[in-house]
C-alpha cells in the first residue's frame, strides 16, 4: 500500500511520480523564499514536471479540499474533547494551525496533483540514460 511503486510513496516522500527517485521540489516546504517551487526536470528520470504553462493551478482544488479536511477534523476535535471551549478560541487554534501548515499543504497539493497526471515507471531511470 506505501511501498514504492504506489501514489502514495510518491505523495509522502515528495519524489517524482515516475521513477520515485528524484527530488519533486527544489526546497523543503517551509523554505519560504523557495516554497513550492520544483524543478524543471526530474534530476533522475528527466520527467518534465510542468506538462504546461499554467499545469499547477489545478493544485488549487486539491489544496482548498486540504485545508477544509484540516478545518473540519480541528472542529470535530474541538467539539469531542474539549465541548466547552469558546468559539473565539476555536477559531484562534484553527486559525494558526492553518496557518502553520501552508507552505506545507502548498506543497502538498501540488504533488498531489502531479500524482493525478503521471504514474509510476520502474524502467525511466534506466530508459532516460539510454537515450543519453
Amino acid at each position: 500500500m506505501f511501498g514504492k511503486g504506489t501514489k502514495l510513496y510518491s505523495i509522502v516522500k515528495m519524489v517524482c511520480p515516475r521513477c520515485q527517485e528524484g527530488d519533486f521540489f527544489v526546497a523543503n516546504p517551509y523554505n519560504l523564499r523557495k516554497a513550492g517551487d520544483t524543478h524543471e526536470h526530474c534530476p533522475k528520470c528527466g520527467l518534465k514536471y510542468e506538462k504546461e504553462i499554467g499545469f499547477y493551478y489545478g493544485a488549487m482544488y486539491v489544496s482548498y479540499a486540504l485545508g477544509v479536511a484540516l478545518f473540519v477534523a480541528c472542529w470535530v476535535s474541538f467539539n469531542l474533547f474539549f465541548p466547552n471551549a469558546s468559539t473565539g478560541l476555536q477559531i484562534t487554534i484553527i486559525s494558526l494551525v492553518s496557518l502553520a501548515a501552508g507552505p506545507y499543504f502548498y506543497a502538498l497539493s501540488k504533488i498531489i496533483w502531479a500524482n493525478f497526471f503521471f504514474g509510476y515507471d520502474k524502467d525511466a531511470i534506466r530508459d532516460a540514460q539510454s537515450h543519453h
